[in-house]
């Protein structure tokens, strides 16, 4: 049979019991092109690690590992696997439970700390202050994770502690890395790579994490920002 005419049966398989609001067929089809971007930037980046300079290695294999990460995690979420039911208490228009691809935060907690870690390879920055950044965005991802999965108000604290560490992390990117950055005379890429880093990170586990306090999409559009 061939697999361009074959249908995405991922919900049909692994069925979604006990939630109101839950993935689409779109929103997998979605996920399995973004699974295949992942898949493919992987084996690129493997092959041109072979041809790599012995200092550029690192950086190959460091993001060759995110790369595979998210590439499991984005497959675990195209197969409607990797998820969890989680109650929302207010904004109920679309239902009381949704699902929530807790395979995501796997992601992140692994492709954050990458990004951090390569930055601060990049501008030279003291290892005290890259491991002080790397817990910093384990700490931010952790917290955004405890805030989704609670049902009550007090969620937000959870948000509000995430998202001060994220501006601490921001704020150690864009002023003591970059600082280090300028000694080497690098400062003005770096700024371009850390900005790029910056507007991605702010773009993803803070949209999950406050999805669960404000109303939620339809069903059929639900996991356009699972991506």
């Amino acid at each position: 049979m061939s697999l361009i005419g074959r249908a995405n049966t991922a919900l049909n398989i692994n069925t979604v019991t006990g939630v109101d609001e839950a993935l689409s067929v779109h929103g997998s089809d979605w996920l399995w092109a973004v699974t295949a971007i992942y898949v493919l930037s992987f084996i690129v980046l493997l092959v041109l690690s072979f041809a790599a300079k012995e200092s550029e290695r690192v950086f190959h294999y460091l993001f060759s590992f995110a790369l595979l990460v998210g590439a499991i995690t984005y497959y675990a979420q195209a197969s409607d696997l990797g998820w969890s039911a989680v109650k929302q208490t207010d904004h109920l228009g679309n239902g009381v439970v949704r699902q929530m691809f807790y395979a995501r935060y796997i992601n992140w907690v692994v492709s954050f700390p990458s990004l951090v870690l390569g930055l601060g390879l990049i501008s030279g920055v003291s290892w005290t202050t890259i491991f002080c950044n790397i817990a910093i965005a384990w700490y931010w991802v952790i917290s955004y994770l405890v805030s989704a999965y609670t049902t009550t108000a007090y969620r937000w604290g959870f948000f509000a502690f995430g998202t001060f560490s994220w501006l601490i992390l921001a704020m150690s990117t864009i002023n003591e890395s970059r600082e280090a950055a300028a000694l080497l005379g690098i400062e003005r890429d770096y700024l371009f790579l850390a900005g790029l880093n910056i507007a991605f990170s702010d773009s993803r586990p803070s949209r999950e994490s406050g999805d669960v306090s404000k109303e939620a999409p339809p069903a059929t559009t639900d996991v356009s920002m699972a991506s």
